[in-house]
């Protein structure tokens, strides 16, 4: 096993274990867990995630801020967009798809009062602009 493998697995790890620090998980973090589960867990990759983003948002004492709309829109745009290029790591799959370092892509897809509503929070939601990839 690579380091680079040995790194993505810790990182999983750190997540699903909770002790991977609340303060260093950043928007970059979160496309990444997104891109480990779709490719370590094809058949059940979205729930593993949201459950796993959910958990450690709960146990750091944030749960508002967990929506459960945008993390499975994420998962699954990150999911879409990898399929195209599968054997990519996750570095060459960002140089690819510069955009997902967007905060706002999903804007795309969601209208603001779609995305804003406690019903998107709270369950999913599918997209009402543009199908996601």
């Amino acid at each position: 096993m690579d380091w680079q493998t040995e790194f993505m697995d810790a990182f999983v790890a750190a997540m699903e274990d909770l002790s991977f620090p609340a303060g260093d998980f950043h928007h970059r973090d979160h496309v990444r867990l997104a891109w480990l589960y779709a490719r370590d867990w094809p058949e059940d990759g979205a729930q593993r995630c949201a459950d796993t983003i959910r958990r450690f948002a709960r146990h750091h004492g944030a749960p508002g801020k967990y929506h459960h709309t945008m993390t499975l829109a994420w998962f699954h745009l990150v999911a879409g967009l990898r399929s195209r290029v599968p054997d990519a790591g996750f570095e060459a799959f960002l140089e690819a798809h510069p955009e997902l370092l967007d905060r706002q892509i999903l804007s795309r897809y969601y209208s603001a009062e779609r995305l804003g509503s406690e019903q998107a929070r709270a369950g999913w939601l599918e997209p009402d602009l543009a199908a996601l990839p």
